[in-house]
């Protein structure tokens, strides 16, 4: 009988369902355990722990070049890590938050989530572990409503005329920093709301996916790059817009951004730029959010809740999981 070959393509999409979910879930209910005990190291290290052993289970050889940090900064998932189980599979990119949201976690407070992103190889930016730049919107506006380079108020104003509404009507959603407060000054002059969050910022873009549901219209401001990538990969599967730029300020970033084949250190970055073709992304909630349930602990079960989405199709699943076998966690 003759062999049938498995396109790599087929192999991605069985890996990136329930057994991607299933890696998400493990990093959450690790950092759950710990929720409200002030213990951010340990959470985010119990979330690494248990998403590396669970990748490390998957018939893949992936790559991490989107993680906890590079590669002197072990035991985290570190950029260049390799993942996977022996003997070989499809060659993909994977990007990592364990934790998103280690202080909400530490202080048991809305949003915290266990994030991952996947892609064949050579799909996602190789970025460092540094600061960018970014502004996001949901799917069905024309290109180029919004820019990150205009003045915040500008955007607003013109993401209120082409969504037909007031400025009033608008949400803009940024991270509850110093940093900010020329945005936050700038989108109130435009007459919009602003929701502040403490951390979380994957979140954050994705809830401009679905603003009729989170409130949110857009999101502005300065975060992790890492986030930025996962939060892009989020993106290309729902629709939606996203800018971005990396903030390389110093003699010793623009050495790191160069090692990893960035040439040009100020360039405006598109979703397509960042994750290019298919990709899956999954989240787990860790402590209750307006995305996510967070992780429940049963006498006998433990539930998750999970999305994982896929780009090519535009799909997006729902999971509510019962986990009855506790050794298993």
């Amino acid at each position: 009988m003759a062999s049938i070959t498995v396109p790599q393509t087929s192999m991605i999409e069985r890996i990136f369902t329930i057994e991607l979910a299933r890696v998400t879930e493990r990093a959450a209910v690790a950092a759950a355990r710990l929720r409200g005990r002030g213990a951010e190291k340990k959470s985010d290290q119990a979330a690494v722990d248990a998403m590396r052993r669970e990748l490390g289970k998957l018939p893949i050889d992936g790559t991490v070049v989107i993680g906890e940090g590079e590669m002197d900064e072990a035991p985290m998932l570190f950029i260049g890590e390799k993942v996977g189980s022996k003997g070989g599979g499809p060659k993909v990119d994977i990007a990592v938050d364990p934790l998103e949201g280690t202080t909400l976690c530490a202080k048991n407070m809305p949003g915290a989530i266990a994030t991952l992103a996947m892609a064949d190889e050579g799909a996602l930016l190789h970025a460092p572990d540094i600061y960018m730049d970014k502004i996001a919107i949901g799917p069905g506006y024309p290109n180029g409503v919004v820019d990150l380079d205009a003045p915040a108020e500008e955007n607003i104003r013109n993401l209120a005329r082409a969504k037909g509404v007031p400025t009033e009507a608008i949400t803009a959603m940024v991270l509850d920093r110093p940093r900010h407060a020329d945005i936050i000054a700038g989108v109130r002059k435009a007459g919009a709301a602003v929701s502040l969050i403490t951390d979380g910022d994957v979140a954050g873009v994705i809830h401009t996916a679905q603003p009729d549901k989170t409130g949110i219209d857009i999101y502005l401001g300065i975060g992790g790059a890492p986030e930025g990538v996962l939060a892009a990969a989020a993106l290309r599967c729902t629709g939606g817009q996203m800018q971005t730029r990396l903030i390389i300020d110093t003699d010793e970033k623009r050495e790191r951004a160069t090692r990893m084949g960035i040439k040009d250190h100020r360039k405006k970055y598109q979703i397509a730029d960042m994750v290019k073709g298919d990709c899956i992304f999954a989240a787990t909630g860790v402590t209750d959010g307006p995305m996510l349930a967070g992780v429940r602990f049963g006498h006998d079960m433990i539930e998750t809740e999970t999305v994982v989405m896929r780009s090519v199709s535009g799909t997006v699943r729902w999971i509510r999981a019962e986990h009855r076998q506790l050794d298993k966690f």
